[in-house]
């Protein structure tokens, strides 16, 4: 079956806050990475999180030090990233990969996510511990279907499923279809067309037509992880399921960019912090 053109911002209305509301209706997010040198993903992820609508978001950094990089984003609560941590925060959704690492204590506090109640994005370095890791393999099977939403690009695909980044390339619909059957979880594919399907079979694989060649810069998959936790975290409460979340956290991110570029903006030099306040835009456009 060819993909179905992605057309999901509709699903955006059920997000509208009604006057009895308060920061539980919009969820919980606890975001984990931030490795030596690797502020940067995790803050990109956390602000785009906090614009994106969810109720409180959380920031559990793995290099201490790196805490007073977001002194200037005070809504963003900041912790060292521990098991105890992440067990205290009760979060509704947890994203981790962003600038996590590949050492032993970001395999270890992955492990515990896998293992998690919260709904689960995983992005990044997440996916490359997996990819050579067999037990995480089998804790991220395991997870109950449609908990778990995986972010790679092509080339965290190819490590996945032993192959190449070119050879994902070549036949991206047959690619999304062997993660699939691999990891048992929602995947969003990323790259020109992101795909995304669900492990549901009454479920077309979807693909976004929006965005264009400016969103390819350092940062930018980072943001949608923020969003993607986000829009799960509100949808708890506003019946918007995971992979309906997927379909609208990447079309989203793909149409701020547009409008952005519709303003004279990029795509030369576009940011992923522009596309941030962008989407927040759109999202609150009535």
């Amino acid at each position: 079956m060819n993909p179905q053109e992605l057309n999901s911002l509709h699903l955006l209305r059920r997000l509208i806050r009604q006057p009895h509301e308060h920061k539980g209706h919009a969820g919980k997010v606890l975001i984990i990475g931030g490795d030596t040198g690797m502020a940067g993903s995790i803050l990109l992820s956390g602000r785009a999180a906090l614009h994106a609508g969810a109720g409180w978001v959380m920031i559990g950094f793995l290099d201490e030090r790196a805490i007073s990089v977001l002194a200037d984003q005070p809504e963003l609560m900041l912790s060292h990233a521990s098991r105890e941590m992440m067990a205290q925060a009760q979060a509704d959704v947890l994203a981790i990969g962003p600038g996590l690492g590949q050492s032993q204590q970001a395999r270890d506090l992955l492990s515990d996510a896998l293992q998690s109640s919260a709904l689960l994005v995983i992005d990044a370095d997440g996916l490359n511990l997996i990819a050579g890791d067999a037990e995480l393999m089998k804790q991220l099977k395991s997870r109950p279907t449609l908990s778990t939403v995986i972010t790679p690009h092509p080339g965290e695909a190819a490590k996945l499923l032993n192959t190449t980044a070119e050879q994902v390339q070549i036949n991206r619909p047959l690619a999304i279809d062997q993660l699939l059957a691999l990891t048992g979880s929602i995947v969003v594919l990323k790259g020109q067309h992101t795909l995304i399907k669900s492990p549901q079979l009454n479920e077309p694989t979807q693909m976004c037509l929006k965005g264009h060649p400016g969103m390819g810069v350092a940062g930018m998959g980072d943001v949608l992880t923020g969003v993607l936790a986000a829009i799960m975290s509100q949808g708890i409460k506003h019946h918007i399921n995971p992979f309906e979340a997927s379909c609208v956290a990447v079309e989203l991110h793909a149409a701020a960019a547009d409008s952005l570029l519709n303003q004279g903006i990029g795509p030369i030099g576009l940011t992923p912090t522009e596309v941030i306040k962008e989407i927040r835009n759109l999202i609150n456009i009535k």
